[in-house]
C-alpha cells in the first residue's frame, strides 16, 4: 500500500510487479480492493497498479463534487509519482468514465483502454434525475441505500449463486464515506459524452459488457462502438463481470493485454 498527497488530498493506490504498465480502476461504491486477485494474477507479466478513486477506499474526499477529470489527475499524478509514462488503463463502471477523461486529457501516456460495463456515453435526462434521487436516498437511509445499490449490479440469475460474493461487495461498499458518495454521484451526473474518443482510433479500445447488465442496457451501449475499431466482448451476465465472468474476463484481457 503506498501514498501520495495530491492537492493536499490522501491518495492510496498499489504498485506490484514489472513489465508493462496496468491501472486498474473501480467503480462507485468498489475500492482497489475489488482488484486483489487480479493484481495478482497480471503482475506475474505485468506492472500492476491499482488506484482508490476520490472517497473511496482509503483515498480522502477532495471536495463536494467528484468530477471524472478530478479522478483523472488523481490518475496522472500517481504514474507521474511512480515515473510511468505510458499504461494501459482498465476502468469498471465509473472507472471507465475516468479512463477515458484520463485518455482525454492525457492521450500520450495510454497505450490501451479497457472499458468494463462501462459506457462512453453521457447521462441521460432520465439518468441524471436518478442520481439525484439517488442522492437524497443515500442522505437518508445510507446503509439501505449501499445494500440495494451492490446486489442491484448483478445478474438476477446470480444473486442466490454468488451470494457469498455480493455480501463482501456490501461490506466493502459500505466503507464509503456519504461525502465520497455524494460527490461521485454528482460527478457523474455531469460528466461530458466522450463517444468520439472511441472513433478517433488513437489507441486500441476493448469494450466489455454484460448482456443482462441492470444499470446499463446493453443495446442501448452498443450504438456507441458503431463505425468504430473498438473491440467487443459480450458475456450473458450483469454489470460486474469480474465476479461474474471471473475466468472468461481474464482470458478475454490476457489476449487484449498481448
Amino acid at each position: 500500500m503506498k501514498n501520495i498527497l495530491y492537492k493536499n488530498t490522501k491518495i492510496s493506490f498499489t504498485d506490484s510487479g514489472e513489465g508493462t504498465a496496468i491501472v486498474l480502476l473501480h467503480g462507485f461504491l468498489e475500492n482497489k480492493k475489488m482488484w486483489t486477485d487480479y493484481a495478482s494474477f497480471f503482475s506475474q507479466k505485468h506492472r500492476v497498479i491499482t488506484i482508490d478513486l476520490l472517497g473511496h477506499g482509503e483515498t480522502d474526499s477532495l471536495g463536494y463534487v467528484h468530477e471524472m477529470e478530478d479522478n483523472a489527475n488523481v490518475v496522472n499524478a500517481v504514474l507521474e509519482s511512480l515515473k510511468i509514462e505510458k499504461a494501459i488503463i482498465l476502468g469498471h463502471s465509473m472507472g471507465g468514465y475516468v479512463a477515458l477523461a484520463f485518455a482525454e486529457l492525457y492521450p500520450e501516456k495510454v497505450e490501451k483502454v479497457v472499458l468494463q460495463n462501462s459506457t462512453s456515453k453521457e447521462d441521460s435526462k432520465e439518468k441524471k434525475t436518478n442520481r439525484t434521487r439517488a442522492i437524497k436516498a443515500v442522505k437518508q437511509n445510507y446503509i439501505n441505500f449501499v445494500s440495494l445499490a451492490i446486489a442491484n449490479l448483478f445478474s438476477e440469475n446470480n444473486r442466490n449463486r454468488l451470494a457469498e460474493e455480493i455480501e463482501k461487495a456490501k461490506i466493502e461498499a459500505l466503507k464509503t464515506p456519504l461525502q465520497g458518495i455524494v460527490a461521485s454521484l454528482e460527478g457523474m451526473k455531469i460528466r461530458k459524452d466522450r463517444e468520439d474518443l472511441l472513433r478517433k482510433n488513437q489507441f486500441p479500445v476493448l469494450l466489455v459488457l454484460g448482456k443482462k447488465d441492470p444499470v446499463l442496457n446493453y443495446e442501448e451501449n452498443l450504438s456507441q462502438i458503431e463505425g468504430t475499431n473498438v473491440q467487443l466482448v459480450s458475456f450473458e451476465d450483469g454489470h460486474m463481470s469480474h465476479i461474474e465472468n471471473k475466468e472468461e474476463l481474464k482470458s478475454v484481457l490476457v489476449d487484449f493485454f498481448n
